[in-house]
This record gives structure tokens, sequence and C-alpha cells, in this order.
């Protein structure tokens, strides 16, 4: 990774990440998490301010990106929940079975070298019956949107530290064995298409 990788990539990401809009997503997404939490891709814990502390017992952030964990210092010492950091990649994450009540991927599964090893890796890390909360942008389900994504994507993916316009995230739950519950499929309001497709929703994840 070179210096875009490790100190410019990362802001912008995360300042776009910041927007009124993606904030509202979290807002929507977060308040649902109870127990133990695991969060897959904490990046600078952007999440953190909307954990409701009086359902969450402790968030296990995890998170490969030294430059993206970097920018959550002040975020860090201001969790309104107990915390623990672990830098580790999502494909192996350094955590015993059935641990975890919720897990949560926001903003996640379009950055990650192996969505599908790290979806199974949330599945193991979750107590049977335990709940996915994700909020996720991705493949477009008008072939129009797509084409631009995927002409797009090589540019954007190098633009923004890895990220990927074209993913499927229902196929990708679906693939990985999470039981799909309430979903909401809707363009994020003031963004282009190929950037503002998401899926947002529950998912259930049954004995491994």
């Amino acid at each position: 990774m070179g210096f875009y990788g490790r100190h410019i990539g990362p802001r912008i990401v995360s300042a776009l990440c910041s927007l009124e809009d993606i904030t509202e997503q979290r807002r929507i997404v977060l308040p649902k998490a109870h127990g133990v939490v695991l969060e897959v891709g904490i990046g600078s814990g952007l999440n953190l301010p909307h954990y409701d502390p009086a359902k969450v017992v402790r968030v296990i952030g995890v998170d490969p990106g030294e430059g993206f964990v970097a920018l959550g210092t002040k975020r860090w010492s201001n969790s309104p929940v107990p915390l623990q950091l672990i830098q580790a990649p999502a494909e192996k994450i350094p955590l015993e079975d059935n641990i975890a009540d919720t897990a949560v991927l926001t903003y996640t599964l379009c950055s990650v070298s192996d969505p599908v090893a790290a979806l199974r890796e949330i599945r193991r890390v979750l107590k049977p019956g335990g709940m996915l909360l994700f909020c996720e942008h991705g493949k477009a389900e008008e072939a129009s949107v797509v084409r631009w994504q995927d002409r797009l994507n090589p540019i954007w993916k190098v633009m923004a530290c890895g990220c990927n316009l074209n993913r499927d995230t229902m196929a990708l739950l679906t693939g990985a064995g999470f039981e799909i519950g309430a979903v909401d499929r809707f363009y994020l309001p003031h963004a282009p298409k190929p950037v503002a497709f998401h899926c947002r929703g529950v998912a259930g994840a049954p004995a491994v």
C-alpha cells in the first residue's frame, strides 16, 4: 500500500462516508444493535455515536486498515459504548465462535478482498440466531446503471481504497448462508446513480 492508500485515500473515503445522507442511514441501522456487537470494517468509527448504550454491552471493531483506524482517535476515546479494536482482515477474524449477538456491516462489503470469506467469518463469530445489520451500496437493479458501474469501477476502486461499485450485496449474503429478513432497496438521495444504489436490512445467522 502506497502513500495514497495510507494517508490520502482514507481521508477522502472517510469524508464521503460522513456525508449527511450516509449518516442518516447509520441513524436508521445502528440503534437496532444489541448485546455484544461485531462491527466489521469499523474504519474511523463513524458508526459509534449511533449505538444505543442501553442495549449494547460491547462493540468489537475489526479493521485491517491502519490509515482508517488512525483517523478515529477522538471517536475511540469518546465512544458511548465499551469498545475493543482489533486490526485484522475480515476474512480471518481472530475471535472465538458464537460470541456476538449482533454483527454490523455498513459500507464494508464493497471493499473487502473476499466478501464471501468475510461473511462466513461473520457467521462463525455470530451466535446461532444472531442478527446481521447491513447497509451497503452496490450493484443496481437497472441494467443501464449497472453498465455505468462496470465502466467506472476500475477507476473508482483505485481512488476509493479498494471500494467496488458493482458488488451484489444480496447475492453475497445469501451465498454465505444468511437468511434475509426485511430489506429496503433504494438510491441514496443527492448522489449519482452508479454510486447511490443501496441495500439496507436485517439478516439472520443460522447455525454453521
